[in-house]
């Protein structure tokens, strides 16, 4: 297997565990903290999917989804190409609504499959391409980008299938 296999491999590999983790939750689950200013489920699936989206585009020259196809509008949210959660404050996150669980699982689908989707016309080289970030020394590549777009994804969806836990109890892993 090269290294589009695994890519596409593991970023499906998270969207089949986020599926598993929404199983039986309501929206006030999606909500819950398990104290005041921590992130909550919806917002861990909202972030995981908004830096994928962020990130992914950017690699790719393209708009993200989240304003190209109005996500933004179904999560009741602005258009900004910026916000994706990086530097909110806690009392934003605590702030932050869910809509209906189908909502947050097709955006996330849909910027996975986007990401699948380019895997495919991404070059050897293109991987060692540096980024213009000079915020980072060294320098980041497109294949640096994209083993930390799939380690903040595996993390997010982590720590979303804990919180389920602390809310729901035994058997919070469905698979």
């Amino acid at each position: 297997m090269d290294w589009r296999g695994m890519m596409t491999d593991e970023f499906g590999r998270v969207s089949e565990y986020l599926e598993h983790i929404f199983t039986g939750l309501s929206k006030e689950d999606l909500d819950w903290q398990p104290k005041k200013d921590c992130n909550s489920i919806g917002w861990l699936v909202w972030h995981l999917a908004r830096q994928q989206d962020a990130q992914i585009a950017s690699l790719m020259g393209e708009k993200q989804l989240w304003i190209r196809d109005g996500w933004h509008a179904k999560f009741n949210m602005p258009a900004d190409a910026e916000e994706v959660g990086f530097m909110q404050t806690p009392e934003e996150v605590s702030a932050f609504k869910s809509p209906e669980a189908q909502i947050l699982i097709d955006y996330e689908k849909a910027v996975t499959e986007r990401s699948k989707a380019w895997f495919p016309d991404v070059s050897d080289d293109d991987l060692d391409r540096e980024l213009n970030e000079p915020e980072f020394q060294p320098l980041p590549t497109v294949g640096v980008r994209l083993v930390s777009i799939i380690q903040e994804s595996i993390v997010h969806a982590g720590q979303a299938a804990y919180i389920k836990g602390l809310r729901k109890g035994k058997g919070w892993q469905s698979f």
